[in-house]
């Protein structure tokens, strides 16, 4: 291997070696603990997995042919997680909807399955043919997805008509970076001119690099993952305009109950009253000084007070799924969090009155 090749293995393998310890500080290692920090621990851990195949089997065509299986087992995974992370962020969901742990346990068992059923090392013809373009399919689709999410981010970016946050040029660049990996990508399975599998690992360096300097030079790194918080920046609605959405939160959450939808997002809510979910956020945060998860678990909380002092019967697990909660530790964290006291000594007390 001569110098220029040393070179391009090096910047390539580095890439995805700091890809991986960057995953890790995201999963584990962030003061805050968002759930887009995970998203993007793992959509990091995904990409450096693909990215490390490229670059091994480049320079090593020999290796078996389970590291290409395995390479394209990870690749399925990227469009998922990109999608999660941006929507997370976008719509401020901050506990994994069931719907989400489906859908991923879905595609988990799904490409495991059919790796066990039909392994690459005996099976090249099938997963070059097909399997690469249904993985590739999806991969598009939820970039395609991503985009529309973030549309409105994107379209500040392009225009540049309006001043970006630092949260929405963190994003954007996120999702730029991953569209060009797949660009790349495809144009290599579709053999175009000068495009090799190794380029794809280049834009993954360059891209990883960016985020590196992005997070070495700002010395507050936890607004990078409040998109609407950060629009936001403390300026309150004017009080006329609040009363208005006060009124029509309070209906729409007694009346209709949204509360005790355990995938209540801030989206769904900011459609239930007829304004952006940028209006909502801000308004909820500035105006009422809490996040869309503490209000939404004032109301859960608020009935499950009522329930356990008009009905012994029914346990506390129960309770906290019938309000709203996905999970009994989310309940009792949520419980305590508000009222001071676990759910038992509540009830307990109540009782005893």
């Amino acid at each position: 291997m001569d110098t220029s090749k040393e070179l391009l293995f090096f910047f390539s393998a580095l890439g995805v070696f700091n890809g991986i310890i960057l995953g890790v500080y995201f999963f584990f290692f962030t003061r805050k603990k968002y759930l887009t920090n995970y998203f993007l621990g793992a959509l990091l851990f995904a990409l450096s997995i693909r990215i490390g195949k490229s670059v091994f089997v480049y320079f090593n065509p020999t290796l078996p042919k389970m590291y290409l299986q395995f390479g394209l087992t990870a690749c399925f995974f990227i469009g998922p997680f990109l999608y999660f992370f941006l929507k997370s962020a976008v719509a401020e969901i901050n506990i994994m909807p069931k719907s989400w742990k489906l859908i991923l346990l879905f595609w988990a068992i799904l490409i495991v399955s059919v790796g066990i059923i039909y392994p690459y090392e005996y099976y090249p013809l099938l997963w070059n043919q097909i399997f690469i373009w249904i993985i590739y399919f999806q991969w598009i689709a939820h970039i395609i997805f991503s985009g529309f999410t973030i549309r409105e981010i994107l379209a500040k970016i392009v225009n540049r008509k309006h001043k970006t946050t630092p949260a929405e040029m963190w994003f954007g660049m996120l999702f730029f970076g991953n569209f060009l990996l797949f660009f790349f990508y495809f144009l290599a399975i579709m053999r175009a001119p000068a495009a090799t599998y190794i380029s794809g690992a280049i834009v993954f360096s360059i891209m990883f690099y960016l985020i590196i300097s992005v997070l070495l030079y700002r010395k507050k790194t936890d607004d990078l993952f409040l998109l609407n918080g950060s629009k936001n920046s403390g300026k309150k609605i004017d009080s006329t305009e609040a009363e208005i959405f006060t009124q029509k939160l309070e209906s729409v959450m007694n009346e209709k109950t949204l509360y005790k939808n355990p995938n209540l997002t801030l989206q769904d809510l900011s459609k239930e009253i007829n304004i952006s979910s940028h209006q909502l956020s801000q308004f909820l945060n500035n105006n009422l000084g809490k996040n869309f998860t503490s209000f939404v678990n004032e109301y859960r909380i608020k009935e499950a007070c009522e329930i356990m002092i008009s009905n012994d019967k029914l346990t506390l697990e129960s309770i906290g799924y019938d309000v709203g909660f996905n999970s009994k530790s989310t309940f009792f964290a949520a419980f305590k969090k508000h009222t001071g006291t676990t759910p038992s000594n509540y009830q307990n007390q109540a009782l005893q009155a």
